[in-house]
C-alpha cells in the first residue's frame, strides 16, 4: 500500500465555518458570504480537539500565542456565531490547550465598548490571544474604524503582545492614507502610489501575500507568470507532511498547511491518519507527492486538463487551477474537499481578474 505519512501536528488552526461577512481578493480559503451556512458541530469539534490535543505544543515563552505556534480557531469569520466561539474556546481550555487565540475581520466591532465586552468574554472562557486581519481587500468590504475598534480593544483586553495585527505593514499605510470607512483597492493602489510610492511597489507588495487560493486569479495581473514547466520539477511532499499549522475545517477535513482543497482524510480519525494517509485510491495526493510534473500528467493525460496560455505566478497557482479541473470537470477524487472551495474558485475565475 503507498502511503502519506504526514507528522503530528504541533499547531492547528480550526475553521469554524467557510461563510464570511467578505470575500477578500486574496483569501487562501475563497470564504465569502455565499459559502453555506455551515458551522462545525460541537460534538465533532470536541472529537477533534481530543485528537489535535496530544501534539499541539504551547508558544515560547509559554502564555505567549504566535501565528505557527498553538491552536487558533478561524474562517471564514467565526464571530458571524459567537456563541458557538465562546463553546469551542471552552473545549479548548477545558482540555488544556496552551496558546489559544481567534482570528477576526473586525466586522462586528461597531465600538470599543462592544469589541472589549466579547474579548472579556472569551479571554475569560480561556482565550489567549486574538489575531486582527488589516488589508487593502478587507477594508474593500469593513471601515477602517472597526478595525481600529478591534485593535484599542484588544490591547486592553490581552497582553499587548498576544495581539497580532495582520499585517502591521498595512495598516500603517492605511492610516497614513487617513482612511475613513471603506476603501476600493484600485483607488488603494492609486492613493499609496501618491501619499507613499516607496513604502511599497505601486503601494501594494505582493510578496506579503502568499501566492495561492482566490488570490491567483483576482490579482494575476500583478504578478509575473511561468509556463507550466517551470514548475514540473517541484515536490509538494514537504508540505503535505508538515506539523507546523495544518487545518480542519468545519466538514472535518484535515487539510495540511495552507493547502486548501486538499484533504488527508477526517480529523476526526487522526490518529488513523498519522499512521499512514493511504494514497492507492488517492492520485492527486499521490501526483502532489511526487511532483507537479506527474499531477500534470495526471490531469492531461487522463482528464482533458489545458494548459493556461497566460501562464501560472506560483506553484499553488499551478497546482489549484488542475485541481479546480479535476473537482469540477471530472469528479470523484476524494481528497479534493470541500466542494464549496471550488464552487467559490470557479466563481472568482468567471468574475475574472483586476486590471
Amino acid at each position: 500500500m503507498d502511503t502519506l505519512r504526514p507528522k503530528p501536528p504541533a499547531s492547528a488552526g480550526i475553521l469554524l465555518t467557510y461563510r464570511c461577512t467578505c470575500e477578500c481578493k486574496h483569501c487562501m480559503y475563497a470564504c465569502s458570504p455565499r459559502m453555506p451556512n455551515d458551522w462545525i458541530d460541537e460534538a465533532g469539534l470536541l472529537k477533534v480537539l481530543k485528537e489535535l490535543a496530544p501534539s499541539i505544543v504551547p508558544s515560547s515563552p509559554r502564555g505567549r500565542v504566535g501565528v505557527n505556534e498553538g491552536l487558533h480557531f478561524t474562517g471564514g469569520e467565526p464571530f458571524l456565531n459567537y456563541p458557538l466561539l465562546k463553546r469551542a474556546v471552552r473545549l479548548a481550555e477545558g482540555l488544556g490547550y496552551p496558546s489559544v487565540f481567534v482570528e477576526t475581520n473586525c466586522f462586528w466591532c461597531l465600538s470599543e465598548e462592544i469589541a472589549i465586552e466579547k474579548f472579556n468574554e472569551l479571554r475569560e472562557t480561556g482565550l489567549e490571544g486574538v489575531l486582527l486581519s488589516v488589508n487593502p481587500f478587507l477594508i474593500e468590504n469593513i471601515p477602517l474604524e472597526r478595525v481600529e475598534n478591534g485593535i484599542t480593544a484588544a490591547v486592553e483586553v490581552f497582553n499587548p503582545q498576544n495581539v497580532l495585527v495582520y499585517h502591521t505593514l498595512y495598516l500603517t499605510l492605511l492610516r497614513k492614507l487617513s482612511v475613513r470607512g471603506t476603501l476600493r483597492f484600485e483607488e488603494y493602489l492609486e492613493k499609496a502610489a501618491r501619499v507613499d510610492p516607496y513604502l511599497f511597489l505601486r503601494g501594494f507588495d505582493p510578496s506579503l501575500l502568499l501566492p495561492m487560493g482566490r488570490l491567483v486569479y483576482t490579482l494575476r495581473k500583478l504578478y509575473k507568470t511561468k509556463p507550466a514547466k517551470e514548475f514540473f520539477k517541484t515536490s509538494c511532499a514537504e508540505e503535505l507532511t508538515r506539523p507546523w499549522h495544518v487545518h480542519v475545517d468545519c466538514y472535518y477535513n484535515y487539510i495540511p498547511g495552507y493547502c486548501a482543497g486538499l484533504s488527508l482524510g477526517d480529523a476526526r480519525k487522526l490518529k488513523e491518519l498519522l499512521q499512514g494517509v493511504n494514497l492507492d485510491d488517492k492520485p492527486v495526493l499521490a501526483a502532489l507527492r511526487n511532483s507537479l510534473g506527474d499531477l500534470y500528467k495526471l490531469a492531461v493525460g487522463g482528464y482533458g486538463y489545458k494548459e493556461r496560455e497566460e501562464g501560472y505566478i506560483s506553484r499553488c497557482h499551478f497546482c489549484l487551477d488542475i485541481r479546480l479541473h479535476l473537482a469540477l470537470e471530472v469528479g470523484g477524487f476524494t481528497e479534493l474537499q470541500p466542494s464549496c472551495f471550488y464552487k467559490s474558485i470557479l466563481e472568482t475565475t468567471v468574475k475574472g481578474v483586476t486590471e
